[in-house]
């Protein structure tokens, strides 16, 4: 039961997008900061509302991977680890490991169900194109967590075809698992299929934000589950790269933060958080889906909430939360940052 009073719901928040001296567009955006007991200490805009998390869940979702002994019995490394929680880049490196997680386990990529689309980072896609390659179903940024599901189901016994799909035990117990993480009913009626075409459940961002702190602090988790999503945490920290990729908010964060804060994007404008060391989590939805407009108050959040900042948090986070805009000659011509904030 909460300790404390919920907070009044605030209005949402604003992103705005300046060129010159004006305000060129605005993002709105809901936001959610609770603790792992369930009270909810800030929030902004419609908190009790479902949302997709999307790919913001993978380490709730890769606990499955911990949890059923599968990590431990295929020999799996922080580095392999990170990956499952990915939702990565394409690189040469993002690809070699999700490889090398399947060989593990005497897979290969044709037992990949997410299929295939080019690198999202430009250098790896340009790279591919120029050799006269196509992308598989390994540069798909969700190919480390496909390859955590296939793991836990050869460890387990279960059936390699259909892991995807919402009926099989793997995807079952991840339902599971994230109702309990979250404490929200995780039903058919919320579930629809992801963009790697593995379930995604609606719940309320209120609920993410939950189970973030809870994933962050441990608070009210098993002895088993809160081991395992430390070592889940402590995996992404010494591997950033791997979780997303080079420039992108997830890595620039955590290669910050280190083990202080866990970040991950997910699609249409998610992102959500864990402070360890203040026992918080946090869940941002923008309206719109769109991703600067998630990043910007993300970091606004995790300066207002991260215990006693160091100079290099600090510096990061304001570069993340008022970035500059340029054009394609370089010249700075706007700026991004939430509404009633000065810029860095």
């Amino acid at each position: 039961m909460p300790s404390r009073p919920a907070p009044k719901a605030l209005a949402p928040l604003h992103v705005v997008v300046g060129r010159g001296a004006q305000v060129e567009s605005c993002h709105r955006v809901h936001a959610v900061v609770a603790d792992g007991d369930g009270c909810v200490t800030a929030a902004h805009g419609d908190g009790p509302r479902p949302i997709f998390p999307r790919s913001a869940v993978k380490a709730i979702q890769a606990l499955l991977l911990v949890e059923s002994g599968a990590a431990d019995a295929f020999g799996f490394t922080p580095a392999e680890l990170a990956l499952a929680c990915a939702s990565h880049a394409g690189t040469p490196l993002h690809v070699e490991t999700a490889r090398g997680m399947l060989a593990k386990a005497g897979l290969d990529a044709t037992a990949l169900a997410c299929g295939a689309h080019w690198p999202l980072d430009e250098a790896a896609a340009r790279d591919l194109a120029r050799g006269g390659a196509e992308p598989g179903s390994l540069h798909n940024n969700c190919s480390g967590k496909h390859a955590g599901f296939l793991t836990v189901a050869a460890h387990l016994g279960y059936r390699i075809a259909g892991y995807e799909t919402p009926h099989h035990p793997v995807q079952e117990r991840v339902a599971a698992i994230l109702a309990e993480m979250t404490g929200a009913p995780v039903t058919a009626a919320a579930r629809a299929i992801d963009g790697c075409s593995v379930p995604t459940w609606a719940v309320p961002l209120e609920r993410l934000a939950v189970a973030f702190a809870r994933l962050g602090s441990g608070a009210g988790l098993a002895p088993g589950r809160a081991a395992a999503a430390a070592r889940l945490r402590a995996a992404v920290a010494a591997h950033p790269l791997l979780v997303a990729g080079p420039g992108r908010f997830d890595t620039r964060v955590m290669e910050a933060a280190g083990e202080r804060v866990f970040v991950k994007i997910g699609a249409e404008g998610v992102l959500c958080a864990a402070i360890p060391a203040a026992g918080l989590g946090i869940a941002v939805k923008a309206e719109d889906g769109a991703a600067r407009a998630a990043e910007v108050t993300m970091a606004s959040l995790l300066l207002r909430h991260l215990p006693s900042p160091t100079e290099r948090e600090r510096h990061e986070l304001d570069r993340l939360r008022a970035p500059g805009l340029s054009n394609w000659k370089g010249l700075s011509v706007g700026w991004i940052r939430m509404e009633g904030e000065a810029s860095g």
